[in-house]
């Protein structure tokens, strides 16, 4: 028990273990890409997966449906097994659908259909109620051989698994779904045939993965054959647990210095007793050696749902708000720390499910993972339901699990919590309805960091939304905002503003140019035009995009003033004519994306005079959907 209270300790404190001998640590060039790779579908399961396909492709069942889970302790490798068996050639070639749902804590009929509908068909069902939904699965799935994996499943509960199952019968014969759970349990309630538990990896398969994360190649390896021998100890209190050996393969991958990672292999936490449902201590480990910026990170990553995908750019931006980093030197920008945050943390494999789009990177985390998270902040998060009668009164960040089902009482049970910095919805299934946000009474919150109104019906702003001084993030994508109130602009710490998909507003607020501190802004607008001395003075911007303004034909002329942004997009805004010439004073721009303005005419007049270099900074230009575009305009050095 003492052991355990110093290791709490230290960790609350953000204190690293050293040992009497303080050397410094040597660090080979870490590869970014490496977690990219999720090495554990790869080494080890392939006699596992071998015998999943062949039941699913040739068991006999009694039903049209059969149910095989797959039961494991957590981080034993469920998902990475199924997701093997999901893209097996033969799997694609045998059933006439594949669908992958995530299920996770919440087993609410009425979500599960509306997970389950959104990956058949990748359609939107928010605000679909459950006769539509299950009418909707029905007819997906009718007479249709398919394989449905739900995954992360701890429904315990016989009479809601029924309910589903009754709707899932409708597929042909020969249709499979394939379930992981961590519990026995479960699987009893759901399976129709016996479960199929997965084993802890080898001990020879648990060595090669731990290699294969923590060395740059075989090669490598054979340079540091003295690490090699105490990773082999490393592994072995691993326990066969795949998510163990990576979590700390990708730990110790950069790090040369045998003192490191001995203080790995004896660390205390090893020691701690270990509860059946408890967070494994290699986790434990890798999170203690995280410098003090990334563990907030980290930390503040358990406000979302699990399963939850976010990006790249919504993470950096979401820690910004909250000041968990700082530059160093002049030199640097805070959207360059926050990157370099989100990389290092994939490389340590705290994300996972790493894919990397256009515009940005998505990524979700393990379970476990945020098991951890979560563990970090629960004195400070409160999750609000309908059952809700009290709040701590030093809790920081309120999340509202359903916003449209609170208790009456809700503003007496937020009097109080002055020192509150996130007001966001758990789960952004259902519309956020105007009388919450009127409810919310949101002067009360005079520290507020973080508000989240989107996917909501609110039609305007308070005027008192202008009292919230130390705001930085105001999120109303895709929201029913009409108009957004003069006060807004009294926001002078905002620095992310997020109004894409808000087609209801009329026009933006006349002065827009007290944002001195706007960084991030996106725009969705009915006006045709925008006026000069107002976005154009707006020094701080570094990203700015218009995303379906239909009928705006011209942009703002004062780009000019815009002399530190770096990335600019401008999407399906059909009834755009031209770019301003200032458009070529952006010499700090580094992305320029321009995509499906079908009357938009590039050509850009020179004059005599103009001998400076245009976009001379751009990595990355996105040119689609110009039906006017005849050739490229001139960019970089003239």
């Amino acid at each position: 028990m003492r052991v355990a209270g110093v290791v709490k300790l230290k960790s609350d404190f953000g204190l690293a273990d050293y040992g009497v001998n303080n050397t410094q640590v040597v660090r080979r060039e870490r590869r970014l890409t490496h977690s990219f790779v999720d090495a554990a579908t790869v080494i080890g399961r392939d006699e596992d997966k071998e015998k999943i396909v062949d039941h699913l492709l040739n068991a006999f069942d009694r039903e049209n449906v059969s149910v095989l889970p797959i039961v494991g302790i957590g981080g034993i490798g469920k998902t990475t097994l199924a997701k093997l068996v999901y893209n097996d050639p033969r799997i694609s070639s045998h059933f006439e659908m594949k669908v992958w749902a995530c299920i996770s804590d919440d087993f609410d009929l009425q979500e599960v259909l509306k997970k389950i509908n959104e990956a058949t068909t990748s359609q939107n069902c928010s605000g679909w109620g459950i006769e539509q939904l299950q009418a909707f699965l029905r007819e997906t799935i009718n007479n249709k051989k398919y394989l449905l994996i739900l995954d992360d499943v701890s429904n315990k509960n016989r009479r809601k698994w029924n309910e589903l199952r009754a709707l899932l019968m409708e597929g042909a014969n020969g249709s499979r779904i394939l379930v992981t759970t961590r519990e026995n349990s479960v699987a009893s309630v759901m399976a129709s045939v016996p479960p199929y538990n997965l084993n802890d990896l080898s001990h020879k398969s648990c060595l090669s993965l731990f290699v294969k994360c923590a060395f740059k190649d075989a090669q490598d390896a054979e340079y540091y054959p003295n690490l090699v021998k105490i990773g082999e100890e490393i592994v072995n209190k691993c326990k066969g647990v795949p998510l163990a050996v990576v979590t700390l393969g990708y730990l110790l991958y950069s790090i040369e210095s045998e003192h490191e990672w001995t203080s790995v292999r004896n660390s205390e936490i090893w020691k701690l007793e270990q509860k059946e449902d408890d967070i494994m201590p290699a986790l434990r480990i890798s999170y203690e050696q995280l410098p003090s910026d990334l563990k907030r990170c980290f930390a503040y990553c358990s406000f979302f749902p699990k399963d939850y995908i976010d990006t790249d750019f919504h993470l950096i931006k979401f820690w910004m708000a909250y000041g968990l980093f700082e530059c160093k030197n002049d030199n640097e920008e805070l959207e360059d720390v926050g990157l370099r945050c989100f990389r290092e943390l994939c490389s340590r494999s705290f994300f996972q499910d790493i894919d990397a789009v256009i515009h940005w990177v998505r990524c979700k985390m393990h379970d476990l993972m945020h098991d951890l998270a979560l563990s970090l902040t629960q004195k400070e998060c409160s999750l609000v339901t309908s059952t809700t009668q009290q709040i701590p009164r030093d809790v920081r960040h309120l999340l509202f699990a359903n916003p449209n089902s609170l208790p009456e009482s809700l503003p007496m049970i937020l009097q109080g919590l002055n020192g509150v910095r996130t007001i966001a919805p758990f789960v952004s299934s259902d519309f956020i309805s105007q009388s919450f946000i009127l409810t919310l009474y949101l002067p009360t919150f005079q520290f507020l960091r973080y508000l989240d109104l989107s996917y909501s019906e609110i039609v305007t702003l308070p005027e008192s939304i202008g009292r919230l001084k130390h705001l930085r993030l105001l999120n109303l994508i895709y929201s029913k905002i009409r108009r957004l109130p003069n006060s807004v602009c009294k926001l002078q710490s905002l620095q992310t503003l997020w109004l894409w998909g808000c087609s209801g507003i009329k026009e933006l607020p006349s002065d827009m140019k007290c944002f001195i501190s706007l960084r991030s802004l996106s725009i969705t607008t009915k006006q045709k035009c925008l006026p000069n001395n107002r976005i154009g003075c707006l020094k701080s911007l570094r990203n700015l995009g218009f995303f379906s303004c239909n009928n705006i034909e011209f942009l703002f002329e004062d780009m000019q003033g815009l002399n530190r942004l770096r990335k600019l997009a401008i999407e399906n805004c059909s009834s755009l004519k031209s770019l301003p010439q200032s458009i070529k004073c952006l010499t700090s721009l580094d992305f320029l994306s321009i995509a499906n303005c079908q009357n938009l005419d590039l050509e850009m007049e020179e004059e005599e005079s103009d001998n400076q270099p245009r976009f001379c900074h751009l990595e990355t230009l996105i040119l689609a959907g110009l039906p006017k575009l005849v050739e490229l305009p001139p960019v970089g050095s003239q």
